[in-house]
């Protein structure tokens, strides 16, 4: 299953004339955005409170190459073998290759890398010009020159102001190899490579270490090999590809590979992960893409997709959480509540940063947003060492005690209200009983009670009893669900919010009250809003088995893909966040849970394709420690049986580490053994195994 071209490079002979689309480069500690001065590190934030942002760091790495003659320009990204952006010259007398990239293996570690190849036979000297706008100055940081480290320049610094009061500030140390103004490749010489390393780190001990790694790999010219494995690795345990539609397929490449860089190696054992921002770690810095904070993007948008395949990432995300439950408590006691309240955007405390008050005191979806998370993590793996050892259960607690304190109980209904809300429509503030906070904090809830009976830890009846009166509002004349009390059917509508009721939250209702509210909102939401709404749209059609229907609202989301490097912006007309990773999330869901069927709780698949799609591959699907490889076509029964035993067989050989094959189309094949495989005819794509 492959597109005309190999759908895995990006290439241009151009840049973008709108220079915040050039491709982020990043590895889940390091971000950069190429040829930007500034980069970023994760964890490493300058400002206090609501100021608090994304601390700029100066890019030694900012090089353009020249050439004297004139030469044709190529720029690709090659996301399958490493993540590495190249800027080609080729005039007649030298073809010049510029390569960039953050290390997988060793994150605190960049890399520029120059090639010369002569074209044609001379005995004259040939030299490119390295134009470099590299200032050794952050407007975040207060740098001063440290010596020279086995050649190699050295500044380190703090940034100026904690994110709290009495907080630490983070210390940068940057250590990188001299880059000269020119490069010549001499008379006798056919070709010449040249490599430069820039290593950041918190501290001096670790940036020595890692610049002698650095210079060690390319003594042995294993630098880009080790940083190409570890992708590959990483790759190894994923594959999403369609057929029928290369737009599409460079998108789902496009999505899955940006998020993998938001995250950190899957070798990485230092539990430093900082978390994902909308717009990831190349950018956020001072009034920039929502500063670098970690919403519930994170948690709701950007993570199913990656905790699917990566155990070991979607802890990390669960870790990160972990990390700010003391900042969490604080938020609550300055609430007047007990547990914990997540913030609505985090740093690395868990201290509430947003800018603005009333996101933090009410968008409070964020607490169920997080233990969704958690709940997601123990069906996909059984792992209940993430909740003892590793303290999940104080944020699945902490979380239902806070509801519990929140909750106000209205005799007159009977039921639990939370009043005073800001739904994820944020059209609207200080609403009562918000249908998608409230099912949200019942199913946390519900989830503390399940938690607790599999810890034997005796749960609080409070839990229990105001998940089971929490009011969840609906209109029984209209048979919908009203956005929150009060809600006026037909106003206006930011973006995904009651249509979440379906998935990801999984409330059950009627096929007829899921097709009512889809269409109740559908028309009034708004067409400029945040590109991750209509992949929640896709998957409730596409449960509704209306795939044409769910296709049209998802190439919605093909405007807000800025080529030619598929960087995705928030807004469809380029503005907002930019590398946009809540959208490309959202996207991704809408194949991986809405064209497969999949859902984690209890291991199930209902595939549905719409015309234009022939074959949708899902390889690496990591269930309960089981690897899965889905392959669904639309070819017929008839004649079809040997043709995707073929199939099946031939990706059999490229991933022998499957240990469960499911293929589906107009019938169910599936093996539970890489020997031995099973023919079970059905009119429907419909497997469902319950576990």
């Amino acid at each position: 299953m492959s597109c005309d071209e190999d759908p895995y490079i990006f290439s241009s002979d151009t840049l973008p004339s709108d220079r915040r689309f050039l491709p982020p480069l990043a590895n889940g500690l390091l971000g950069w955005r190429v040829y930007s001065n500034t980069m970023h590190m994760g964890g490493v934030y300058n400002g206090e409170g609501g100021r608090c942002h994304r601390a700029d760091v100066p890019c030694p790495l900012t090089v353009k190459v020249e050439t004297d003659e004139p030469a044709q320009h190529t720029y690709s990204l090659d996301t399958h073998t490493g993540s590495i952006f190249t800027h080609t010259l080729s005039s007649a007398i030298v073809t010049v290759t510029q390569s960039l990239y953050s290390h997988r293996y060793y994150p605190n570690l960049m890399v520029m890398e120059i090639l010369l190849v002569r074209q044609m036979t001379s005995e004259e000297p040939i030299t490119v010009r390295l134009v470099s706008s590299f200032t050794p100055q952050s407007k975040d940081i207060v740098f001063e020159s440290g010596p020279d480290y086995k050649g190699g320049s050295h500044i380190q610094g703090k940034v100026t102001t904690a994110e709290f009061p009495g907080g630490s500030c983070p210390t940068v140390h940057l250590i990188w190899t001299h880059i000269p103004p020119t490069l010549t490749l001499l008379p006798e010489q056919s070709q010449a490579r040249w490599g430069f390393i820039l290593v950041v780190a918190n501290s001096l001990d670790t940036a020595e270490a890692n610049f002698d790694e650095g210079l060690n790999l390319m003594a042995t010219g294993n630098l880009r090999p080790s940083h190409e494995k570890a992708w590959k690795e990483l790759w190894l345990e994923s594959q999403v590809e369609v057929a029928g539609s290369e737009r599409l397929c460079k998108a789902l490449i496009g999505c899955m590979f940006y998020l993998l860089s938001a995250f950190p190696s899957i070798h990485d054992t230092s539990s430093s992960f900082g978390g994902v921002s909308p717009g990831g770690l190349s950018n956020g810095g001072d009034g920039q893409d929502y500063w670098g904070h970690v919403f519930w993007d994170q948690d709701i948008w950007m993570y199913p997709g990656i905790a699917l395949f990566y155990p070991k990432l979607a802890r990390a995300v669960l870790e990160y959480r972990v990390g700010t439950i003391d900042g969490a408590k604080d938020n609550a006691q300055k609430q007047g509540f007990k547990g914990l309240k997540f913030p609505w955007e985090s740093a690395v405390s868990g201290r509430e940063v947003c800018p603005e008050d009333i996101y933090g005191q009410q968008e409070i979806h964020i607490n169920g947003d997080v233990t969704l998370a958690f709940q997601h993590y123990l069906y996909l793996t059984e792992d209940l060492s993430m909740f003892t050892e590793g303290r999940g259960r104080e944020v699945i607690y902490g979380v239902a005690d806070y509801w519990v304190s929140r909750a106000s109980w209205n005799p007159e209904e009977q039921k639990y209200h939370l009043l005073g809300v800001m739904p994820p429509d944020e059209y609207y503030y200080n609403v009562n009983n918000s249908v998608y906070t409230n099912t949200v904090a019942k199913f946390s809830l519900q989830f503390a009670v399940e938690l607790a009976d599999r810890l034997q830890h005796p749960a609080p009846k409070e839990w229990q009893e105001v998940a089971e009166h929490l009011k969840i509002p609906f209109d029984q004349e209209a048979q919908y669900h009203p956005e929150f009390d009060g809600y006026i059917k037909g106003h206006p509508v930011k973006q995904a919010d009651t249509v979440m009721l379906g998935y990801p939250l999984g409330l059950q209702m009627s096929p007829e009250i899921r097709r009512n509210d889809l269409e109740a909102y559908e028309l009034v939401t708004d067409p400029n809003g945040p590109a991750m709404t209509w992949g929640m749209f896709a998957i409730g059609w596409l449960e509704l088995g209306e795939a044409e229907k769910a296709q049209h609202l998802l190439e919605k989301c093909f405007k807000n893909i800025q080529g030619p490097f598929q960087v995705w912006s928030e807004s469809s007309d380029g503005s907002g966040a930019v590398n946009f990773l809540t959208g490309m999330g959202g996207f991704l869901q809408a194949v991986l849970f809405g064209y497969t069927g999949f859902r984690s709780k209890c291991l199930a698949f209902s595939p549905v394709l719409p015309n234009d799609i022939s074959e949708l591959c899902v390889r690496g699907v990591n269930y309960l420690g089981i690897s899965i490889f889905a392959f669904i076509s639309k070819c017929l029964c008839n004649g079809s049986r040997n043709i995707n035993e073929q199939v099946l067989r031939r990706r059999r050989m490229k991933r022998k580490r499957d240990k469960l094959a499911i293929l589906a189309f107009c019938g169910v094949m599936a093996a539970n053994s890489l020997q031995r495989s099973v023919w079970m005819p059905s009119q429907v794509f419909n497997f469902t195994v319950c576990v």
